[in-house]
């Protein structure tokens, strides 16, 4: 990876100074060499990266940016898609839907598959109000009321405060404007946007009136037997509250920048002249025919989208507990938040709304036995085996045949619900 943006970054070196040269050449007797050099038309500009909403739109749907307040001062960027283009339904009654993507994620990865076979756009086709979430940190979700994205206490939340506080606020924004008198929506979600679902709905059980059908993707909340070999090899020195967790506390997971991200946008944009090298870089990372190799390019002009390192030391410290609680601040701030020194369970008990868990056998982030751990102290609940034995993590979103297998059968569920 790095010898291709090396590569390139040369490329695109030897390509303005060979147009710079070139000007300079035809135009030696009359030009001011300074002022030939510093003009803006001689160099390469980056055209503007596009948004979810340019994205879904460029499919010719309907779409919308929305910028939501928490009860706690963050800004998240959520995007919707209120109706179908195709049905023109926008005077009749839409379901909503919440679409919550995962860690290091944003609302683009729910879309990259294009019309014909991402969720989103199968859900407003089969008449539904569609919301993509962003949980606050990532690129649409970097502003808060008082406080700075340069500055650490921006970036002291993890996914507890995501699901508290970010989930709560985008289901009651949905509802509120959808503007049809509706109570509850449907709701989806991938790795951390199932953690998030379930610290919310555990501690804010009045939530789960809110909430017709939830779908958990490759569902997180119990460890134990997570099979990730990065997360059981840094685990043991991040997991816990200790010296080495502190230092890397508080952060942004890697910074934005607006430069690398435009290149990224502008190498991988269909039918742009450079469109080759972003292809060679994703096949050279993705080999193998089970993931969508079409969107993988707008995959890498789109990710990873940021976050806290909280939120990754939050999953540390379950896989290091065995247990699905709260953000560990170690004994002496535990005592003060949580009046214990270690702390509390999500009383995942407390999750009446219906859930319907879709898991894997060669998912290493989500074991099976942790899957069906938690399936244990769910009061209302469906299993939904992926049958696929080489299904993993991420052909939850980017599998070929995701359509098929997943997506359609979550539709269906969602309809025979809202007929009943």
């Amino acid at each position: 990876m790095q010898n291709y943006l090396l590569s390139l970054t040369f490329t695109l070196i030897g390509l303005v100074a060979a147009i710079n040269c070139a000007a300079v050449s035809a135009a030696i007797p009359k030009i001011d060499f300074y002022k030939l050099y510093d003009n803006p038309e001689a160099h390469i500009s980056l055209k503007d990266r596009r948004t979810t909403r340019d994205r879904i739109a460029a499919h010719g749907y309907p779409a919308e940016h929305h910028h939501i307040v928490t009860e706690d001062g963050y800004i998240v960027g959520v995007f919707r898609i209120p109706y179908s283009h195709k049905l023109q339904n926008q005077d009749k009654i839409r379901p909503v839907v919440l679409v919550q993507h995962g860690l290091t994620s944003c609302s683009d990865a729910w879309i990259l598959q294009g019309p014909d076979d991402s969720l989103p756009f199968l859900l407003a086709d089969a008449g539904f109000d569609v919301w993509l979430g962003n949980g606050r940190g990532n690129t649409y979700s970097r502003n808060h009321t008082s406080r700075s994205p340069q500055h650490p206490y921006f970036w002291r939340f993890s996914w507890h405060e995501i699901g508290y506080f970010d989930i709560a606020a985008m289901i009651d924004y949905a509802l509120k404007t959808n503007g049809q008198g509706q109570k509850a929506i449907h709701y989806v979600g991938h790795s951390q946007g199932t953690t998030v679902f379930f610290a919310l709905m555990s501690l804010r059980p009045e939530y789960n009136a809110k909430i017709k059908t939830a779908h958990m993707f490759a569902p997180i909340a119990i460890m134990t037997h997570m099979e990730n070999k990065l997360v059981r090899t840094v685990g043991p020195y991040l997991g816990h509250r200790n010296e080495y967790s502190l230092f890397f506390a508080d952060q942004e997971f890697v910074p934005s920048n607006d430069f690398l991200l435009s290149l990224f946008s502008n190498l991988c944009e269909p039918d742009y002249k450079l469109r080759p090298v972003c292809e060679n870089v994703v096949q050279k990372l993705y080999a193998g025919n089970r993931v969508n190799m079409t969107a993988m390019p707008d995959g890498m002009a789109t990710h990873p989208a940021g976050c806290s390192t909280n939120q990754m030391l939050h999953y540390l410290q379950e896989q290091q507990s065995g247990h699905f609680r709260q953000y560990d601040y170690g004994p002496k701030k535990n005592q003060e938040i949580y009046q214990s020194a270690v702390p509390p369970d999500y009383p995942v008990e407390n999750i009446s709304s219906e859930v319907h868990l879709w898991y894997s056998d060669n998912d290493d982030m989500a074991a099976v036995e942790d899957v069906l751990a938690l399936s244990d102290r769910l009061p209302n609940m469906e299993l939904h085996h992926m049958e696929d034995p080489l299904w993993d993590h991420g052909d939850f979103a980017l599998n070929q045949e995701v359509r098929k297998y997943l997506n359609e059968p979550v539709i269906e569920i969602m309809k025979k619900f809202d007929q009943m």
